[in-house]
């Protein structure tokens, strides 16, 4: 999901009454009053942040700020991701890329981003949502081009086999006996 194979991150549980609401979201979601969850229910602000990217340098600074919370990895869930996004302004979700076989589906929450995809830009904000069939060969992309934080949700399935490609970019993934690598579309490694 959001910009192909690198790395599934790791969950890390903390204390929801403590944690608060993931930067973005309302402050009334998250409710101290309420007893802890436990699985299969899953407070949002009680999985760990991963910033930044799994891409190489010269890719991984244009990311800028990005963090993920890796619901669905949280909810033990193992045929679909669902993660919840915070892009900074000036962040981008990922490289422009397209899936050989995973759907996505994103759906803004807060804030406002810019679809980017061949067919041009298109600017979605809360309650808006968009979808990307696998195979499709439409490479997309969200960036905030705001002066605050959008947050949403992407969600797509988790196919062995699965690749990524970047159009506008000189990387590739592959995998060897060693696992994933990143590569220059020539085969080199980065």
């Amino acid at each position: 999901m959001s910009g192909g194979r690198p790395g599934t991150g790791n969950c890390v549980r903390t204390n929801s009454r403590t944690a608060g609401p993931p930067k973005g979201l309302d402050e009334d979601m998250a409710n101290p009053s309420m007893k802890p969850l436990r699985l299969p229910a899953l407070d949002p602000a009680a999985v760990a942040e991963k910033r930044g990217s799994g891409y190489p340098e010269p890719f991984r600074s244009r990311i800028g700020e990005r963090a993920k919370r890796r619901l669905g990895d949280a909810c033990g869930l193992t045929k679909i991701g669902v993660n919840l996004v915070t892009l900074g302004p000036g962040g981008q979700s990922a490289l422009r890329h397209w899936h050989t076989q995973e759907d996505e589906f994103v759906f803004v929450l807060t804030g406002e981003v810019v679809l980017v995809t061949q067919d041009g830009e298109q600017v979605l904000g809360a309650g808006m949502c968009a979808g990307y069939p696998a195979g499709k060969k439409d490479a997309h992309q969200f960036v905030n081009r705001s002066a605050t934080r959008a947050t949403y949700l992407e969600i797509g399935n988790r196919i062995e086999g699965d690749n990524a490609f970047y159009p506008d970019d000189d990387l590739m993934w592959g995998e060897d006996e060693n696992g994933i690598f990143a590569a220059h579309k020539d085969g080199r490694r980065y």
